[in-house]
């Protein structure tokens, strides 16, 4: 008996079909991965700008409280007596402090 090795054909459409789901089940997870090595990244990067900005405010803060104490009565009378000015309180002008700008 002569056998014939029958072979499995596959139509175009199949073939097409299949490298598709071959191509989606390698892109899916290496997508995912990508993804969340991006998220991660990103968070990393927002925690170093968090840090960076408490500091930041920290820092004015402290130029705030000097601030404050350079511009006090105590501390403006002890200059001027310094420089042999006489304090006269309808010559002061208080400049308000704008903190937005």
């Amino acid at each position: 008996m002569n056998k014939k090795k029958t072979r499995l054909k596959f139509l175009k459409g199949e073939k097409l079909m299949y490298v598709l789901t071959l191509l989606l089940l390698i892109s899916i997870p290496v997508a995912n991965i990508f993804t969340k090595a991006l998220l991660s990244k990103t968070t990393i990067e927002t925690e170093k700008l968090q840090n960076k900005i408490a500091k930041q405010e920290d820092i004015n803060e402290g130029l705030v409280m000097q601030k404050d104490e350079l511009v006090s009565m105590e501390n403006i009378q002890k200059i001027a007596e310094e420089y042999g000015l006489s304090y006269r309180s309808d010559n002061i002008v208080k400049v308000p402090y704008d903190s937005e700008n």
